[in-house]
Protein backbone atom coordinates (compact mmCIF):
# COMPACT_ATOMS: atom_id res chain seq x y z
CA UNK A 1 0.00 0.00 0.00
CA UNK A 2 1.43 3.25 -0.85
CA UNK A 3 2.46 5.94 1.97
CA UNK A 4 1.20 9.25 1.48
CA UNK A 5 2.06 12.50 3.77
CA UNK A 6 0.25 15.83 3.71
CA UNK A 7 1.86 18.41 4.85
CA UNK A 8 0.44 21.80 5.62
CA UNK A 9 -1.60 24.29 7.67
CA UNK A 10 -5.18 24.53 8.64
CA UNK A 11 -6.17 23.78 5.32
CA UNK A 12 -4.43 21.02 5.04
CA UNK A 13 -5.75 19.95 8.86
CA UNK A 14 -9.65 20.49 7.50
CA UNK A 15 -9.46 18.10 4.05
CA UNK A 16 -6.88 15.86 5.79
CA UNK A 17 -9.65 13.29 6.77
CA UNK A 18 -11.75 13.20 3.10
CA UNK A 19 -8.12 12.19 1.61
CA UNK A 20 -7.69 9.68 4.16
CA UNK A 21 -11.36 8.38 3.86
CA UNK A 22 -11.22 8.84 -0.27
CA UNK A 23 -7.73 6.46 -0.86
CA UNK A 24 -8.91 4.13 2.00
CA UNK A 25 -7.56 0.73 1.08
CA UNK A 26 -5.12 2.25 -1.39
CA UNK A 27 -3.24 4.37 0.77
CA UNK A 28 -1.99 5.54 4.08
CA UNK A 29 -2.08 9.25 4.62
CA UNK A 30 -0.34 10.71 7.38
CA UNK A 31 -0.08 13.95 8.32
CA UNK A 32 1.69 15.84 11.26
CA UNK A 33 -1.02 16.78 14.24
CA UNK A 34 0.48 20.37 14.10
CA UNK A 35 -0.04 23.44 11.60
CA UNK A 36 2.64 23.62 9.21
CA UNK A 37 2.55 26.97 9.67
CA UNK A 38 4.85 28.66 7.55
CA UNK A 39 7.40 28.31 5.11
CA UNK A 40 9.72 28.70 7.55
CA UNK A 41 8.22 25.94 10.09
CA UNK A 42 7.61 23.31 7.35
CA UNK A 43 11.77 24.06 6.25
CA UNK A 44 12.36 23.23 9.96
CA UNK A 45 10.17 20.02 10.14
CA UNK A 46 11.62 18.43 6.57
CA UNK A 47 13.78 15.67 8.17
CA UNK A 48 10.88 14.54 10.88
CA UNK A 49 8.07 15.03 8.59
CA UNK A 50 8.88 13.90 5.46
CA UNK A 51 12.49 12.52 5.47
CA UNK A 52 11.86 10.16 8.57
CA UNK A 53 8.68 8.78 6.77
CA UNK A 54 9.94 7.99 3.37
CA UNK A 55 6.67 8.51 1.87
CA UNK A 56 5.98 7.26 -1.76
CA UNK A 57 3.42 10.49 -2.38
CA UNK A 58 4.28 13.70 -0.65
CA UNK A 59 1.34 16.31 -1.21
CA UNK A 60 2.73 19.86 0.57
CA UNK A 61 1.85 23.68 0.36
CA UNK A 62 2.94 26.71 2.65
CA UNK A 63 1.69 29.87 2.46
CA UNK A 64 -1.18 31.49 3.99
CA UNK A 65 0.84 31.65 6.92
CA UNK A 66 3.91 33.37 5.38
CA UNK A 67 1.55 36.15 3.51
CA UNK A 68 -0.15 37.07 6.92
CA UNK A 69 0.85 40.62 7.54
CA UNK A 70 -0.14 42.51 10.77
CA UNK A 71 -2.37 45.26 10.19
CA UNK A 72 -0.72 48.51 9.17
CA UNK A 73 2.43 46.49 7.97
CA UNK A 74 3.54 46.30 4.30
CA UNK A 75 5.88 43.24 5.39
CA UNK A 76 4.64 40.02 4.99
CA UNK A 77 5.63 37.55 8.08
CA UNK A 78 7.87 35.93 5.48
CA UNK A 79 8.65 38.24 2.54
CA UNK A 80 8.34 36.91 -0.82
CA UNK A 81 11.90 36.27 -1.90
CA UNK A 82 12.77 34.69 1.47
CA UNK A 83 9.33 32.21 1.01
CA UNK A 84 11.03 31.32 -2.43
CA UNK A 85 14.36 30.20 -1.15
CA UNK A 86 12.50 27.95 1.69
CA UNK A 87 10.19 26.65 -0.95
CA UNK A 88 13.64 25.43 -3.14
CA UNK A 89 15.22 24.07 0.00
CA UNK A 90 12.29 22.14 0.70
CA UNK A 91 11.71 20.64 -2.37
CA UNK A 92 15.08 19.80 -3.19
CA UNK A 93 15.28 18.47 0.39
CA UNK A 94 12.16 15.93 -0.34
CA UNK A 95 13.69 15.21 -3.89
CA UNK A 96 17.17 14.53 -2.56
CA UNK A 97 16.35 12.85 0.30
CA UNK A 98 13.46 10.76 -0.85
CA UNK A 99 12.21 8.79 -3.64
CA UNK A 100 8.64 10.29 -3.22
CA UNK A 101 7.01 11.75 -5.72
CA UNK A 102 6.31 15.02 -4.62
CA UNK A 103 3.38 17.52 -5.59
CA UNK A 104 3.29 20.87 -4.89
CA UNK A 105 -0.27 22.14 -4.01
CA UNK A 106 -1.29 26.02 -4.16
CA UNK A 107 -2.51 28.19 -1.40
CA UNK A 108 -6.05 28.42 -1.56
CA UNK A 109 -7.84 31.67 -2.00
CA UNK A 110 -9.12 34.11 0.87
CA UNK A 111 -11.78 36.61 0.89
CA UNK A 112 -9.93 39.76 2.37
CA UNK A 113 -12.72 41.75 3.08
CA UNK A 114 -14.16 39.23 5.37
CA UNK A 115 -10.67 37.92 7.04
CA UNK A 116 -9.99 41.61 7.52
CA UNK A 117 -13.01 42.41 9.74
CA UNK A 118 -12.87 38.93 11.50
CA UNK A 119 -9.35 38.35 12.32
CA UNK A 120 -6.43 40.76 13.77
CA UNK A 121 -4.01 40.87 11.00
CA UNK A 122 -4.62 40.57 7.61
CA UNK A 123 -4.01 38.66 4.28
CA UNK A 124 -4.47 39.89 1.03
CA UNK A 125 -5.94 37.71 -2.59
CA UNK A 126 -2.90 39.86 -4.35
CA UNK A 127 -0.25 38.38 -2.35
CA UNK A 128 -2.14 34.53 -2.76
CA UNK A 129 -1.39 35.28 -6.19
CA UNK A 130 2.00 36.26 -5.76
CA UNK A 131 2.97 33.25 -3.81
CA UNK A 132 1.26 31.19 -5.85
CA UNK A 133 3.11 32.33 -8.95
CA UNK A 134 6.74 31.79 -7.34
CA UNK A 135 5.66 28.29 -6.01
CA UNK A 136 4.84 26.85 -9.11
CA UNK A 137 7.65 28.19 -11.08
CA UNK A 138 9.66 27.03 -8.38
CA UNK A 139 7.78 23.51 -8.99
CA UNK A 140 7.55 23.42 -12.24
CA UNK A 141 11.17 24.52 -12.47
CA UNK A 142 12.14 20.87 -10.62
CA UNK A 143 9.67 19.06 -12.79
CA UNK A 144 7.07 18.62 -9.82
CA UNK A 145 3.26 18.39 -10.26
CA UNK A 146 1.30 21.39 -9.36
CA UNK A 147 -2.17 20.81 -7.74
CA UNK A 148 -4.28 23.85 -8.24
CA UNK A 149 -6.17 24.90 -5.27
CA UNK A 150 -6.93 28.07 -5.64
CA UNK A 151 -8.44 27.20 -8.63
CA UNK A 152 -10.55 24.77 -7.62
CA UNK A 153 -12.20 26.79 -4.74
CA UNK A 154 -12.60 29.47 -7.30
CA UNK A 155 -14.43 27.10 -9.98
CA UNK A 156 -16.37 25.76 -7.07
CA UNK A 157 -17.32 29.86 -5.63
CA UNK A 158 -14.87 31.05 -3.33
CA UNK A 159 -17.61 32.57 -0.65
CA UNK A 160 -19.69 30.03 -0.85
CA UNK A 161 -16.73 27.35 0.09
CA UNK A 162 -15.35 29.74 2.62
CA UNK A 163 -16.15 30.38 5.96
CA UNK A 164 -17.15 33.97 7.18
CA UNK A 165 -14.00 34.36 8.49
CA UNK A 166 -12.44 34.60 4.99
CA UNK A 167 -9.47 32.04 5.02
CA UNK A 168 -11.19 28.59 6.28
CA UNK A 169 -13.50 25.91 4.47
CA UNK A 170 -17.12 24.91 5.37
CA UNK A 171 -17.38 21.12 5.60
CA UNK A 172 -18.31 21.44 1.74
CA UNK A 173 -15.31 23.71 1.23
CA UNK A 174 -13.25 21.07 2.70
CA UNK A 175 -14.73 17.77 1.43
CA UNK A 176 -13.96 19.31 -2.31
CA UNK A 177 -10.95 20.19 -1.49
CA UNK A 178 -9.70 16.61 -0.04
CA UNK A 179 -11.40 15.15 -3.01
CA UNK A 180 -9.18 17.52 -5.44
CA UNK A 181 -6.36 16.59 -3.19
CA UNK A 182 -6.82 12.35 -3.16
CA UNK A 183 -7.45 12.58 -7.43
CA UNK A 184 -4.68 14.53 -7.85
CA UNK A 185 -2.48 11.99 -5.68
CA UNK A 186 -3.90 9.28 -7.58
CA UNK A 187 -3.30 10.87 -11.04
CA UNK A 188 0.35 11.51 -10.01
CA UNK A 189 1.27 8.49 -7.51
CA UNK A 190 0.00 6.30 -9.45
CA UNK A 191 -2.76 4.74 -7.59
CA UNK A 192 -5.89 3.53 -9.30
CA UNK A 193 -8.94 5.62 -9.27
Amino acid sequence: MKQVVLIGDSIRMGYQETVRETLAGRADVWGPEQNGGTSENLLAHVEEWIVARQPDILHLNCGLHDLRKEFGQEASVVPLDRYAENVRAILDGALTKTKATVIWALTTPVNQAWHRERKLFERWENDVVAYNKVATDIARQRGIAVNDLFAVVMEAGRDKALLPDGVHFTPAGYALLGKAVAECICKHGGIAQ
